[in-house]
């Protein structure tokens, strides 16, 4: 199966990174001289992504200029009046989105793939009957820039379990994933976030996951920022090249 459309959710008002989101929004941020939003976008048309609908909140408006002249993927923007969290964005954005599972990315998630890019991974995983969403996982221990606890513990089958306070999980997630519209089903409307929706696939036997197998960045504070920048410059990492 070939994923052909995708979510990307840049509405937020990366409160975390301020000062440097006072006046620019995070998906514009730089690593490596090139914003967030555009590693996100390049990978999901290495992937074979058509349609990518980036939804705008906060300084939405230099997010619609940064990818005016855009091809791959096609960008459709979902203006949000007010903030709809990640749950209520996807929601607004389904009538683009269509009836068969789409990515969902966050425009901060910053990964290098492993041997098989990872979107590829998700898509070779994907088991609609027996899945509504599945989420790229990383090694708690081993993200760049992460000190939390993980969010998630998975089976054999990759069958995912929230961890519960006061436990630490071997995995966090990495801000990507496929999901299948029908979980959205009686959604509210409204801001709401997609914890909730994975909770509900959880109960039913239904969330799944898979370990990325390549490099994965966090980017929550000007701290960790200089520490994923510090990290790729020792390492000479090369990004991903622009597929404009």
């Amino acid at each position: 199966m070939t994923i052909r459309r995708a979510m990307v959710l840049a509405a937020g008002l990366g409160q975390r990174l301020r000062p440097l989101t006072a006046t620019r929004p995070k998906p514009l941020i730089e690593v490596s001289g090139r914003a967030l939003i555009d590693y996100t976008l390049d990978h999901l048309a290495a992937a074979g992504v058509e349609t990518a609908v980036v939804n705008v909140h906060w300084l939405g408006d230099q997010i619609v200029r940064h990818l005016a002249g855009r091809t791959r993927p096609r960008v459709v923007i979902s203006r949000e009046s007010e903030p709809l969290e990640t749950g209520g964005g996807v929601v607004k954005a389904l009538p683009e989105l269509g009836d068969a599972p789409f990515f969902v990315v966050n425009s901060d998630a910053l990964w290098l793939n492993g041997t098989v890019p990872a979107l590829a991974r998700l898509q070779r995983a994907w088991h609609g009957d027996a899945m509504d969403a599945l989420l790229l996982l990383h090694r708690t221990v081993a993200a760049v820039g992460y000190d939390g606890t993980g969010d998630y513990f998975a089976d054999p089958l990759g069958k995912l379990t929230r961890r519960k306070p006061g436990e630490v999980a071997p995995h966090v997630y990495a801000g990507v994933h496929v999901l299948h519209p029908r979980l959205l089903r009686g959604a509210p409307e409204g801001a709401f976030s997609l914890n909730p929706v994975w909770d509900r696939a959880q109960e039913a036997g239904r969330l799944y996951g898979i370990a990325h197998d390549g490099l994965w960045f966090h980017v929550g504070t000007p701290g960790e920022l200089a520490e994923v920048q510090r990290h790729l410059d020792e390492l000479r990492l090369i990004v991903p090249e622009t597929t404009e």
